[in-house]
């Protein structure tokens, strides 16, 4: 194969890809390397125990923009997204909640808990869609550098202020979002603590954060941007998230982007402030005028690039990107599904409830923050068990299931110099009993269980200290500090050099628009990069 490259990508996670393949249908030559042997980073289906495949990391689809699925056209390279049903809350005992997209259903569910709430929901839900659609002009932008004195800088700052001049006094809205906590935030709207919980939930998804904690109102917000069917936008994707990444991969090759497994990127070369290409661990260099890294922004600058190549100021900032996550996720194979005491197919309209949270009250999700913030997992852990077997068939043996669970807390690193190795177990005891409380039995349903804490997300797909949007969605590492001021326009200090993973504007999350946004930077940056090098 060729050695000599346009373009070469670090990482086939899905943002990698995206990247990749926009470059390539733009006429580039393009080659991704991956460290794995699957392609998919965090989106990939995988067997996980004989017969049974999973969505072994990421697990739903929410935030897979629509119009990268239209400019790829990944519905011909077989995406297929399958709506969740109305999300499922277990409180204990026979009482549940239920969450819709259809905006009555959710009234009457609320107004068994409070008529006040239920009657001002369709007036939060308005306001905080109206907040979501300001955020969500900002996605494709690229963040401008407001402290830069040159014309050129002021140019960008102005233009970008121009374009979004009729925000107006909706700007505030955000102010509040990104400085206010989950409770705060929907405390100002509900008198009930039960329903508060149901929106506060989304807050403590993926963070190192409670839903006390300032700032966490946003996350919320971030994780109900999905424009697709389903609550709250989420749904399963036909034969698991490696269906995207599949389907983005094949829109790419027909283009000629190259993808190349088994071949972990060792180093950025440079050579006079230039990226000249990479090196694999096995030694092979391959040379291209660009290179766009899909990898952690604390790995691309702090392993793969020679430090005297970046300025001190950088990897100062890259030092104190907050990364320590809390997350973790099981894949269970199980004979039967988790069977809920409280749900009732004919009261709830559907036949089993797909998409479920487990997290019975405000205080419930705090003391499971609390249990973290002192440096061990939660006791009774907050937990969303989903079932896409339900929907796909494709990925168990007939008759049996595959259930995915996402959860927290379970911090990357314990007190007391305590081990991952001898805890798992304790952790995976934990989540069960709490499911067990709410579906009864259901442990002795399982065949067998995989749990994967931060440092195995971390060693496995690269996620930095096992975080699942590559940082914290704070504002202090959001839009023009994401990764760090200066370097948030998806560049980086050395000329061709590029960033274009969850690091960078807007974060985490299966989006594909960090991908996107890169390679429209590296297209504007292209005949500069084609001019000779300096000898």
């Amino acid at each position: 194969m060729s050695t000599t490259y346009d373009v070469i990508v670090i990482g086939s996670g899905h943002n990698g890809l995206v990247c990749g393949a926009y470059l390539a249908k733009s006429g580039l030559k393009t080659l991704v390397l991956e460290r794995r042997e699957i392609v998919g980073g965090a989106a990939v289906t995988e067997e996980f125990t004989p017969g049974f495949r999973a969505s072994r990391f990421s697990y739903v689809m929410s935030l897979l923009h629509p119009r990268v699925i239209r400019d790829l056209e990944l519905d011909t390279f077989g995406l297929e997204v399958l709506p969740a049903n109305d999300l499922f809350c277990p409180l204990g005992g026979d009482d549940y909640i239920v969450f819709s997209d259809d905006m009555r259903k959710t009234q009457a569910e609320f107004a068994r808990f409070s008529r006040h709430d239920a009657e001002i929901y369709p007036q939060f839900a308005r306001y905080l869609e109206e907040s979501a659609a300001v955020v969500r002009q900002l996605l494709f932008e690229t963040p401008v550098d407001p402290v830069r004195r040159s014309w050129r800088d002021f140019k960008k700052s102005a233009s970008l202020l121009w374009r979004h001049r009729r925000i107006g006094d909706r700007a505030y809205r955000l102010v509040d979002l990104l400085t206010q906590s989950a409770v705060d935030y929907l405390s100002a709207w509900f008198e009930n603590d039960t329903i508060k919980s149901v929106l506060a939930y989304y807050a403590s998804i993926g963070t190192f954060a409670g839903p006390r904690s300032p700032g966490t109102a946003y996350v919320i917000m971030h994780h109900l941007m999905g424009e697709h069917q389903g609550a709250g936008g989420w749904g399963f994707v036909r034969g698991g998230m490696g269906a995207i990444t599949a389907a983005i991969a094949r829109s790419g090759a027909r283009f000629g982007m190259e993808i190349v497994t088994q071949a972990p990127v060792a180093e950025v070369l440079v050579s006079a402030g230039r990226v000249t290409g990479v090196r694999t661990a096995d030694g092979r260099d391959f040379s291209a005028r660009a290179v766009a890294s899909n990898a952690a922004a604390t790995t691309l600058f702090r392993r793969l690039i020679a430090p005297e190549h970046l300025p001190a100021e950088l990897l100062r900032e890259i030092d104190t990107f907050r990364t320590f996550s809390t997350a973790f996720k099981m894949n269970v194979a199980a004979h039967q599904p988790p069977r809920y005491r409280a749900f009732d197919a004919a009261r709830q309209g559907f036949r089993y409830p797909t998409y479920v949270h487990i997290a019975p009250g405000i205080d419930y999700l705090e003391r499971a923050y609390d249990d973290a913030k002192y440096g061990w997992y939660s006791r009774k852990p907050f937990v969303t068990p989903v079932v896409p077997t339900i929907v796909d068939d494709s990925l168990a043996p007939a008759g049996k299931h595959v259930i995915n669970i996402f959860g927290g807390h379970a911090p990357y690193k314990l007190r007391d110099g305590a081990s991952w190795a001898d805890e798992k177990r304790n952790l995976t005891k934990a989540v069960l009993d709490v499911i067990d409380e709410m579906a009864p039995g259901f442990s002795g349903q399982v065949i067998e269980a995989e749990t994967l804490v931060a440092p195995d997300l971390e060693a496995i797909v690269g996620l930095p200290q096992g975080h699942i949007f590559h940082g914290e969605l704070s504002a202090d590492q959001l839009f023009w500090q994401r990764p760090a001021p200066h370097w948030a326009d998806y560049r980086t200090p050395i000329t061709g050099l590029h960033q274009c993973g969850s690091s960078t504007h807007p974060g985490g999350g299966v989006s594909g628009i960090p991908g996107h946004n890169a390679a429209r930077e590296i297209a504007k940056d292209w005949k500069r990069l084609q001019a000779p090098r300096a000898l």
